[in-house]
């Protein structure tokens, strides 16, 4: 059984480059020791088990990244292993085996969690490219891990800054997306950071090592966008003097990020909607068809669905787009995430500008809560690198800020109204409430609005009965 799997094994079977733990489960002894030995001669560690029980004791002791498991088996079968591998570690890498007969309940495992399956008899090739990929795929969830441990020690998640309830759930989205070649759909204002959500995608991607080529479909004149996406021959329209490569090619087993999708005119985007579900185009001018291997992921500032409704967006590329799809939230819906950003941004242009500045001063500070950035985070590291360089001293104060700024700050200053007969208690509560609205409850911020120390204003909410 050994000699008939490793007859026909690949011939220049390389070693992997990172040596992964690779778990068989099997009932049939001759079928388990020859996938054993076989993955071994591919450079894994390999150990294996004749069934489901045994492999949950193994998991504990040999702690493999990939599991290869048959799916019909004595005492636990390959489904009830997988349900106890999500429970025990849900970044195992499971591989289903299965008889052709027994295709539908291995599709049903799939959506339970396994990575993908087989069937048998086992195709040698095929499993070593599974194999391959399942690595890669490991790789991408260290990456994802060492990604958390980063946003719960510093509030970024690679070079995206914030920690809100709205960030973390297009983190998610990323973790989710990055591991696949699925097409995935950016909306979100301008300066939210649409590229360089994509550019994360890419990174988590097992493309990472390939081209990231991004265009601005609304900054190209409408006659040469095509051009500029799929490339041209020469003598194709007036002034193409040479053949040039577009970004398909450019981006060729790697990713292509379509900035404002729904500035495309409908022509190109029968045509894009053609290369995505083809692999195929054709260069302007162009007979030969060209084969490509490229993630598309498109980002417009307009709502999607609006978009397809009025006719900007075609419905069949929307779909086709729409795989995985987020919204970045605008700055105005994440602000406690403004403290970190700005740090961020400090740390940068310090850095750039040889200066030591420590933080954003607490009327500063104040000053950018209440703005409400419509150009959103392009528009505060904008500002951020200003007043760095108008800053001498150790803090970035109120007069380093644009005047649309301080403006802003002034008419967005709520105003206390009393009217005679107030009690002073009375004046203190509708104060202090009106303080911690503008802080949204930062007691901390609060004290330091209201001249008084913490513990000073933790004993008046606790004699004014304010506390929530």
């Amino acid at each position: 059984m050994l000699e008939a799997f490793q007859n026909d094994s690949v011939e220049a079977a390389e070693p992997q480059a990172v040596v992964e733990r690779v778990l068989i489960v099997e009932d049939d002894a001759a079928t388990r020791l020859g996938l054993t030995e076989l993955v071994r001669t591919w450079g894994f560690l390999a150990d294996s088990a004749e069934d489901g029980e045994e492999a949950l004791q193994k998991v504990t002791s040999f702690r493999p990244a990939i599991v290869v498991t048959d799916l019909v088996m004595p005492r636990m079968d390959g489904h009830a292993l997988l349900k106890a591998l999500r429970e025990h570690d849900v970044e195992i890498s499971v591989v289903i085996l299965t008889a052709q007969g027994s295709v539908e309940s291995a599709v049903e495992a799939i959506k339970d969690g396994a990575y993908d399956y087989l069937t048998k008899p086992v195709d040698p090739q095929r499993l070593q490219i599974l194999l391959q990929k399942a690595v890669e795929r490991q790789e991408t969830l260290r990456e994802v891990r060492a990604l958390r441990r980063q946003l719960r020690d510093q509030g970024a998640f690679g070079r995206m800054i914030g920690n809100s309830p709205g960030m973390r759930k297009v983190y998610r989205i990323i973790e989710q997306a990055a591991p696949t070649s699925a097409s995935v759909l950016i909306n979100g204002d301008s300066g939210t950071g649409k590229e360089l959500v994509a550019q994360t995608i890419h990174q988590l991607s097992p493309r990472a090592g390939a081209p990231f080529i991004a265009i601005n479909c609304a900054a190209i004149p409408e006659t040469l966008l095509e051009s500029e996406i799929f490339g041209h021959e020469k003598g194709a329209f007036t002034g193409a003097s040479e053949r040039r490569q577009g970004c398909f090619e450019l981006a060729d087993r790697g990713t292509l990020f379509l900035d404002e999708i729904a500035e495309m005119t409908p022509a190109t985007q029968v045509k894009l909607l053609r290369v995505l579900q083809e692999r195929t185009f054709r260069r302007l001018g162009g007979r030969q068809e060209q084969k490509v291997d490229v993630r598309v992921i498109a980002a417009t500032n307009q709502d999607p669905t609006e978009a397809v409704r009025v006719g900007k967006l075609r419905e069949d590329l929307y779909y086709r787009l729409n795989v995985f799809a987020m919204t970045l939230p605008p700055l105005r819906e994440r602000r406690e995430d403004l403290p970190l950003l700005t740090q961020s941004f400090l740390a940068e242009f310090n850095a750039r500008n040889g200066k030591s500045i420590a933080a954003v001063n607490n009327e500063a500070m104040r000053i950018l809560e209440s703005y409400s950035w419509p150009g959103n985070v392009r528009e505060l590291r904008n500002v951020i690198e200003r007043a760095t360089i108008l800053s001498d001293g150790q803090f970035i104060e109120a007069k380093h800020l644009p005047n649309v700024l301080l403006q802003a700050g002034e008419s967005a200053q709520p105003a206390l109204s009393l009217a005679p007969g107030t009690t002073v208690e009375e004046a203190e509560r509708r104060l202090i409430q009106m303080t911690l609205e503008h802080t949204r409850d930062n007691k901390t911020r609060a004290a330091e609005i209201l001249g008084i120390s913490l513990k000073t204003l933790h004993n008046k909410l606790n004699r004014l009965k304010l506390r929530k």
